[in-house]
């Protein structure tokens, strides 16, 4: 990750004209753009599009960043809102076969993993997406609660009461999920 003061500088290297230092901010944030777009689409080529368009964005827009926020955060928000657009826009979602077949193959990948990986990312299935985003953005990504409340275009405390209410949906539905594997055994 780089710091803050190298940040600022490529921002102002690329709005003096010097284009190439944004593929420097791309490669430092690709990663995770690609993540937060693929947890709300759930389909690989369009969170490549949706992570891909953002940056596109991201890059119009950069004379507009007024950097009270670090880039990250704003970038996040792009692609978050992106992202969104596209889940809008296909409302009808064409699943991949790839996704939709749960053979074989996904029963023996489940069985490599730990139990309670499998059991939370089933139980993260029955949440929102945006209550399903805060809860990773805040538990697993470890942003600050000020971050995803940029991210996500909410109030602080709307965001605590949402990450607070999810995770009693996400005990409730590992409540169900884990009586239901009891009663199979």
């Amino acid at each position: 990750m780089i710091s803050l003061q190298e940040e600022n500088d490529l921002i102002d290297q690329i709005l003096g004209g010097k284009q190439e230092a944004y593929a420097r901010l791309v490669d430092n944030y690709k990663s995770y753009a690609y993540t937060i777009a693929l947890k709300i689409l759930n389909n690989r080529p369009e969170a490549e599009e949706a992570a891909q368009d953002g940056f596109i964005k991201a890059y119009q827009y950069l004379k507009s960043f007024n950097r009270k926020a670090r880039f990250s955060t704003w970038l996040y928000r792009i692609i978050f809102n992106t992202a969104i657009s596209y889940k809008r826009k296909n409302r009808v979602q064409m699943e991949s076969i790839e996704h939709n077949d749960r053979g074989e193959e996904s029963r023996e990948s489940d069985l490599e993993r730990s139990d309670k990986e499998v059991f939370i990312a089933r139980a993260m299935e029955h949440l929102n997406e945006a209550d399903r985003l805060a809860i990773q953005l805040y538990y697993i990504k470890e942003f600050s609660l000020d971050e995803v409340a940029e991210m996500m275009g909410q109030r602080v405390n709307t965001l605590k009461v949402r990450v607070h209410r999810a995770r009693q949906r996400l005990a409730d539905e590992l409540t169900k999920i884990l009586k239901e594997e009891a009663l199979t055994l």
